[in-house]
C-alpha cells in the first residue's frame, strides 16, 4: 500500500491539478492523506469534487503550520511506502514506479524535478543542478537539498522520525537527516515532478536563503544534536 501525504492550505487554485496527477498513478488500495490547515478558499470544495475513496481528508481546529500539518498527515498514514506531496506541484508519469524501485536499495529517495512558474513554464530543467543536490549529512546540514515534494521513503523511517521535535527547520530536512543516519538515502537524477514557484509557496527551496548566517548556524547545530539524540534513543530501544 502507498500513502501520499498532502498538506494543504488555501491551495484551491492548484490542488485539483496536483491530485489528478497523483491519483492517476495510484492503485485502488492506495491512499492520499490530505491534512488541511484551515483553508478559507475553495481548497476543500475542490478536493470533495473528486469523490474518490482513496482520498482521506483531515481537518482540525487550530492552525498547525507547515511542519505540524505534514506530521498530522504522516501520523494518519497506513502505507508501507510514503510519498510527501505539496498542493501546487504536478507529478510526472512514472514517479511512483521509479521511486519504489529506488527504495529497494535505500530508506529514502529524493528525485530531481523541473522548476516551473505558476503556468508550468520551465524556469530550470534541474533542481539538483540549482542546489548541488546529493546525499551526505554534512552537505545537507550546510545546504539542505532534501526537497519534500520529491521524497518517498519506507514506513520504517517514521518509527524513528515521529514525533517531530519542536523547532526543527523543516519536516523534509528532518526526515532526510534521520534517513541518512539509518539506512541511507539515494538521489535519483531524473526529473519526476514539476516544482511550481508562484510567490505564494510555503517554502522556496529554489531561492537563496535570506536567514541571518548566525541563525542558520545555530539552527543547523541544534538540528544535528536532535538527530544524534533521536538516533541514540532508537539504538537504545533496539538493544
Amino acid at each position: 500500500m502507498i500513502s501520499v501525504c498532502l498538506a494543504t492550505y488555501n491551495g484551491g487554485a492548484y490542488v485539483g491539478e496536483q491530485l489528478r496527477s497523483v491519483l492517476s498513478q495510484l492503485r485502488a488500495n492506495d491512499e492520499v492523506v490530505v491534512s488541511d490547515d484551515g483553508s478559507t478558499d475553495e481548497t476543500l470544495a475542490v478536493i470533495a469534487r473528486f469523490n474518490d475513496p482513496r482520498l482521506r481528508l483531515l481537518v482540525g481546529g487550530c492552525k498547525l503550520g507547515v511542519v505540524k500539518n505534514f506530521e498530522r498527515a504522516l501520523q494518519a498514514s497506513r502505507g508501507n511506502t510514503i510519498f510527501l506531496c505539496d498542493q501546487d506541484d504536478v507529478w510526472l508519469p512514472g514517479k511512483v514506479e521509479r521511486c519504489q524501485a529506488a527504495l529497494a536499495d535505500c530508506l529514502l529517495v529524493v528525485t530531481d524535478c523541473v522548476v516551473v512558474d505558476n503556468e508550468l513554464k520551465p524556469l530550470s530543467p534541474s533542481f539538483f543542478r540549482l542546489r548541488s543536490s546529493h546525499p551526505g549529512i554534512l552537505h545537507n546540514l550546510w545546504k539542505n537539498t532534501y526537497l519534500g515534494c520529491c521524497m518517498a521513503f519506507r514506513r520504517e523511517l517514521l518509527q524513528m522520525a515521529l514525533p517531530f521535535p519542536n523547532r526543527i527547520p523543516m519536516h523534509d530536512m528532518w526526515l532526510g537527516m534521520i534517513a541518512e543516519a539509518h539506512g541511507g538515502t539515494c538521489f535519483v537524477a531524473e526529473p519526476l515532478l514539476l516544482y511550481r514557484r508562484h510567490g505564494g509557496n510555503a517554502s522556496d527551496a529554489a531561492s537563496k536563503s535570506t536567514a541571518r548566517f548566525s541563525k542558520m548556524i545555530a539552527d543547523r547545530l541544534f538540528l544535528a544534536l536532535l538527530v544524534a539524540a533521536r538516533s541514540l534513543r532508537h539504538w537504545l530501544t533496539r538493544n
